[in-house]
């Protein structure tokens, strides 16, 4: 949490001096608590995420154990975080009406509560199609959550540094997954698979409370939306967003770049155990690292696309994919552990300043009304690649070898040094209509 906190206190310093200080019409909203508002959220929502990733992909470091148990393949492993996946993306979209509809705080607090329970659920199931139905049961729940925190950013920041808060929340994926190897792997060896789940479970419960707690009050709309002469259609309904062709453009995007993410947290941990003969803490530190590292570089990448590339993210994005496909080819081919762990840490750490290139533009562009429900469609196709990345690599991995399985996460990064060029870049070229692709370079 050191990086995220330090990064709270440089952006409070952007905030006195950017966008953020908005002229207001009301004493009661002052530039102070307008920055107040946004910074309280940032933090509450990076616990809130640290949480949801270490929940989400502690199953990584367990799937050792609970496949030796069970005696299973790795196409069936990968099946566990699948499962998920699919339920997940299928609620995204839902998760986004009823943002929208009763706003953010309190489906916060009921899907922290109810994926604890289920997370407790885990180390309960007895057979192997048990626990499918436990991780699909866990992925409704988590399902509801993205939609849910997107909508409490859009409420409580305005649009001119939206991307670097977003970018501040979303580095708390890398220190989730980061820290679920660090946290999970020492709990595995000391009380097993099961327990390990019910103490996972506990925390996450006591993170719900405190965020429905310390979530402020929402910003005024005339606040939180950007202005009519920036956008080209300020008003728009559900209806159009969810007809969009370039919000399925962008949700397109968003799967291809999410594979990296998923193939590498679902697979490395067993990679590690067993092609390199790695003890389970050992492994731990190692998966640990790259996406430490990529928390960092999250952030800035938020504060990059705010700062220089809001209006011109194709290159951005093209050349960052292209430089991290080198480095997963360098990782593949690696002799050494330290050279795997090197280029990973590389990759990752590269490719995290991607993350606001793809979320950026639609979150300055998509009214607060609408958040919701445009942020469920993105990350729809997000759980596209975490419902396809972890059965398509164990496949991969049964039937030939890891080196194919990492194979298939070096063609999707290419796919998204393509699909860069293929979205809009600016405000201007972003539109609600069903028809063709908009114009403008």
């Amino acid at each position: 949490m050191i990086g995220a906190t330090l990064a709270v206190l440089l952006l409070s310093q952007r905030f006195r001096g950017g966008a953020m200080t908005a002229v207001v019409n009301e004493d009661t909203w002052t530039a102070r608590r307008i920055n107040r508002t946004a910074l309280i959220t940032m933090v509450v929502m990076v616990f809130a995420w640290a949480v949801d990733y270490i929940d989400r992909f502690s199953i990584g470091m367990a799937l050792p154990m609970i496949g030796a148990e069970f005696e299973l393949s790795k196409t069936q492993q990968g099946w566990l975080v699948t499962v998920f996946a699919l339920v997940y993306m299928v609620c995204q979209i839902p998760a986004g009406f009823l943002a929208d509809r009763y706003g953010s705080r309190g489906p916060m607090l009921v899907t922290l509560l109810l994926w604890s329970a289920f997370t407790a659920m885990t180390g309960m199931a007895g057979t192997f199609g048990m626990l499918l139905v436990v991780r699909g049961l866990f992925g409704v729940c988590q399902g509801l959550f993205p939609a849910a925190s997107f909508k409490a950013i859009a409420e409580r920041t305005t649009p001119g540094n939206r991307a670097t808060v977003t970018g501040v929340m979303l580095s708390a994926g890398g220190i989730g997954a980061g820290l679920a190897p660090l946290l999970v792997g020492p709990l595995l060896m000391a009380v097993g698979w099961r327990h390990t789940f019910f103490w996972m479970a506990g925390i996450g419960a006591i993170i719900g409370v405190v965020v429905w707690t310390l979530l402020p009050k929402a910003l005024p709309e005339r606040l939180s939306s950007l202005p009519r002469d920036e956008a080209k259609t300020p008003e728009v309904s559900r209806k159009q967003v969810l007809k969009s062709f370039v919000v399925w453009k962008f949700t397109l995007l968003f799967c291809a770049t999410n594979m990296l993410n998923y193939g590498l947290i679902t697979w490395v941990p067993s990679y590690l155990l067993e092609a390199r003969g790695l003890t389970l803490n050992q492994t731990g530190v190692l998966a640990a690292i790259p996406m430490l590292v990529s928390i960092g570089t999250t952030i800035l990448g938020g504060w990059l696309f705010d700062r220089y590339f809001h209006d011109h993210g194709r290159w951005y994005l093209g050349s960052i994919a292209l430089v991290t496909v080198v480095l997963l080819i360098l990782m593949v081919s690696a002799e050494t552990t330290a050279e795997f762990t090197l280029y990973e840490t590389l990759a990752l750490a590269v490719f995290g300043m991607a993350t606001m290139a793809v979320f950026g533009l639609p979150l300055r562009v998509l009214p607060t009304a609408v958040t919701g429900i445009g942020m469920g469609v993105m990350n729809f196709g997000g759980q596209v690649a975490g419902a396809v990345a972890p059965v398509a690599m164990g496949w991969l991995a049964d039937a030939f070898s890891y080196t194919a399985a990492f194979g298939f996460l070096i063609c999707t990064t290419f796919l998204t040094a393509v699909m860069a060029f293929w979205v809009p870049q600016n405000p201007a070229q972003f539109t609600f209509s069903p028809a063709g692709p908009s114009s403008g370079s």
